[in-house]
């Protein structure tokens, strides 16, 4: 199954996220090492929001969410997780193409 961790940032997210990049960074390829994370980015230019996808089970996005310095301190005002259920694309991702 997979798992979208969908974060809303602050206003001033960009100033606010440098002290806090690298290890949030380091937590995304923990996560990624670990088969968790497929993929994570910012959403908008600016940024306003950011999508990771996760694979496995909801709970890995959610233990995350609770260990992310970017919720931590701030930065994201909201976060949820949601299922994702895949229709076409990368076939590893698509368990039932069309």
């Amino acid at each position: 199954m997979l798992y979208l961790l969908m974060y809303d940032f602050v206003d001033d997210y960009l100033e606010r996220r440098t002290a806090h990049r690298a290890v949030h960074i380091e937590l995304c390829k923990e996560a990624v090492a670990r088969g968790e994370l497929l993929a994570g980015g910012a959403v908008g230019n600016p940024p306003e929001s950011g999508l990771l996808l996760f694979a496995g089970a909801a709970g890995h996005a959610e233990k995350f969410a609770a260990a992310d310095p970017y919720v931590l301190n701030g930065l994201v005002t909201r976060w949820q997780v949601k299922p994702w259920t895949t229709v076409v694309g990368i076939a590893e991702l698509v368990p039932n193409p069309l």
